[in-house]
Formats: structure tokens, sequence, C-alpha cells
């Protein structure tokens, strides 16, 4: 119960300030890929292209039994009305594979104010036969963000549901502050941000449990154990708390770049299982490039 207490008590916050808050959209929920922030919609035609790396793959507050460093590329083509579409290839650093992960998946950007903004949006997710990062023990993802900025923070509040290989709702909250350098770094038409975040992800956790079960194999000295007589067992289905983190990104920017560093603290807690999630930091370089 405390743990919806600690939910109750950030939605109460953020209503207090007078709206419901927004998250982020981006090539899917993990932090594998490019985020696309509804603050910056532009009313025009635009195609976003860019390469990230990422330290581990991380999928709502989990990671697996080992760290997988990867390479990510996105491409989002967003129209003048607001719609969009993105696809997106992920490799796992250290293996033979070309392509562990592909997505796919479209949606819709909106802003009716200067404060208020957000997006839905629909993402489908393809592995290889190997399936080896947590995140391919689900197959579809239904995303809705929606972002007040009351200026002193941003608040954010992401609805997700996963179906296909495995079911789970999750609501993301973050509260995050934007800040913005007075001075360029190497002429007029660059300059630095700064976006510190804290956020926590409440949740279902079914698509661990199907991520062990087809890894029973390969993952025996873990111990993944489920079911009425495992030491660990869990029930999967219950809505809890699953992460709590914070996230200080770093950007370089440019008219039509960004160059971007970020490290991210997180804090799992009721782990499924014998999954051994532990406090873990994650680092990513991601370079993107837009054109009008």
């Amino acid at each position: 119960m405390k743990y919806f207490r600690i939910l109750l008590f950030l939605i109460l916050c953020n209503l207090v300030h007078g709206a419901v808050a927004a998250g982020h959209f981006v090539a899917n929920s993990a932090d594998n890929h490019i985020v696309v922030d509804t603050d910056t919609i532009i009313r025009k035609k635009s195609l976003s292209v860019g390469i990230s790396y990422g330290s581990d793959a991380l999928f709502f507050g989990r990671t697996g039994p080992i760290s997988y460093p990867f390479l990510s590329t996105d491409v989002v083509y967003n129209t003048k009305a607001g719609f969009f579409i993105y696809g997106s290839a992920l490799r796992l650093l250290g293996y033979r594979t070309f392509v562990d992960e592909v997505d796919l998946g479209g949606g819709y950007l909106y802003r009716p104010s200067k404060k208020f903004s957000g997006s839905i949006s629909y993402n489908r997710f393809i592995f290889n036969k190997e399936e080896r990062i947590i995140e391919s023990a689900t197959s579809n993802d239904i995303n809705w963000k929606n972002s007040y900025d009351f200026k002193p923070f941003k608040s954010t509040v992401i609805l997700d549901y996963l179906f296909g290989k495995s079911s789970d709702f999750f609501i993301t909250l973050t509260e995050s502050k934007y800040f913005e350098s007075k001075w360029n770094v190497f002429d007029d038409k660059d300059y630095l941000t700064f976006t510190p975040a804290v956020s926590a992800i409440f949740g279902t956790q079914n698509f661990v449990q199907k991520y062990s079960l087809d890894h029973q194999e390969g993952l025996n000295d873990i111990q993944y154990l489920f079911g009425p007589n495992a030491p660990y067992s869990r029930d999967n289905g219950r809505f809890d708390v699953l992460n709590y983190s914070f996230k200080l990104p770093i950007a370089y920017n440019r008219p039509h770049y960004t160059f971007e560093f970020s490290y991210k603290y997180s804090i799992p807690v009721n782990v499924e299982g014998a999954l051994q999630n532990k406090h873990e930091s994650f680092y990513n370089l991601t370079f993107y490039y837009l054109f009008y």
C-alpha cells in the first residue's frame, strides 16, 4: 500500500499545479533510442536521423542478467500536421549478429498551448531469434504522453500498454528542469542545454517472467524461479512501483544537430524472482541531425 500512496501523492502534486503532466515519446520506451521532445514540435515537414550508444539496455527499470552495450540508429519523419512515423535498428556490441532489434511505429504530436504538449503512438518491436535483451519479452506498445511546463519544473505522465508475448501496463512520472546556457561555445549559433530529471515507474512485470521462461536453459546460474514453490516468487500481474531514477543529459546544440551525453542512476525495487537487478549507472551518447 505504501507504493500506491507514493503514486497518489505524486499525481496529486501534479494536479495541485493545475494540469495533467506528460512524459516522453521515444522510438520505444526503453532507454535505447533517440528521444523526440514534444516541446520542440515543428509545424513543418522534417526528418531526424540519429545514432546512439548505450552502456546497457534498460527496459522499464529492468535489465537482463548481463550487460548489453548497444548501438542504435533512428529515423523519424514528421509531417506539418503533427503526424510522425519512425524506424529504428539496434545492435548489441560483442555479438556476431548484425541487427538484434528493429522497431517500427507512428503517432501524433500535439501542443494545444505553449505549456501543454503530448503525443500518442504505437510501437512494434521485432527481434532476431536470439532475443537476448529483456525487451524481447513483449512485441507491441501503445504509448500516451502528456507534459505540462510549470516553469519551475516540467511535469510528465506517460502511460504504456504492452501486449503480444506478454501484457503489462505502466505509469511513468517525471519531474524535470530545462537549463540553457547564456553563452556560446564556438560561435553565436551554438549553445549547451542541461535537463536534470527524476522519475518513478509504476506497473506490472509479466514481461520479466516471460523473458525468464524463454531463457531458462541459458540462465540456469541466475536461478529465475517462479510459481508457488519458488522462494523468490511474486505476483507478476500486481501493479507496483518498479523503479526510481535520476538522469542528467548534457547536450551541445546547433541549428540542425545535437550531440548529447547523459548519465542515469537507476534504483530498481520489487525485483521479480531472482533477477538480481541492483542500483546501476547508465551512460548514453547520442547524435542526431534534423533536416527541414
